[in-house]
């Protein structure tokens, strides 16, 4: 048994699977661990009749399984996911002093890359949005080929690496009421969602 499988297996994973258009968008380290990740590409996939895969960690738990670890064979519904897509986003997150405001897209698939940081310059303005590889950490530029987010389709997709302040509650927002979203949250599924539509689109006639 692969540590992917072993896991899923863990008391309190839950596994999150919906099948709809073949853009996917993908969060496999969240729940505890990446917060707000899965919220985010669970939203996005909803509003925009996206494909989902999610992984969820419960509270106490923060186990880091490396992303060319997290492979369809410890798991069926990823494998489903992925013979279903042909591009998908994986939503990470990441945390480096300096970089709080800054998105960096990494992964195979650099037209698609270039699409997704149009989209998100627009709906997150007072963001740097970094599609440029050479300019993303190596470590975090998620180009591996058994990256699943590179298993998908013929040309991989898109690894995005979101800090705190856009995906969960940092001081930064203390004076927001316990039940509110943050507003940046919701600019950044936006952004997504408006990705996902617009790539969706067919050409125009010949």
């Amino acid at each position: 048994m692969g540590r992917f499988a072993e896991l899923l297996a863990h008391d309190g994973v839950e596994e999150d699977l919906e099948l709809r258009s073949t853009f996917g968008f993908m969060a496999f380290h969240g729940g505890n661990l990446e917060v707000g990740t899965d919220i985010v590409a669970a939203a996005a996939a909803a509003e925009a009749g996206a494909s989902l895969y999610a992984v969820r960690q419960p509270e106490g738990l923060r186990w880091h399984v490396p992303s060319i670890e997290v492979v369809p064979d410890d798991s069926e519904a990823l494998a489903s996911f992925l013979d279903h897509v042909s591009v998908a986003v994986a939503l990470h997150g990441y945390g480096r002093e300096g970089m709080w405001t800054t998105l960096l897209l990494g992964g195979r698939h650099r037209a698609l890359a270039a699409h997704v940081a149009t989209h998100l310059r627009a709906a997150l303005p007072g963001y740097d949005v970094v599609d440029d590889l050479d300019a993303v950490p190596n470590e975090l530029r998620g180009v591996h080929r058994s990256n699943p987010v590179n298993r998908c389709g013929s040309l991989g997709g898109v690894q995005l690496e979101l800090p705190p302040r856009v995906r969960s509650r940092t001081p930064f927002w203390a004076g927001l009421p316990g039940d509110a979203r943050i507003p940046h949250l919701a600019d950044l599924v936006a952004g997504l969602v408006s990705a996902a539509r617009a790539w969706a689109l067919p050409g125009p006639a010949s």
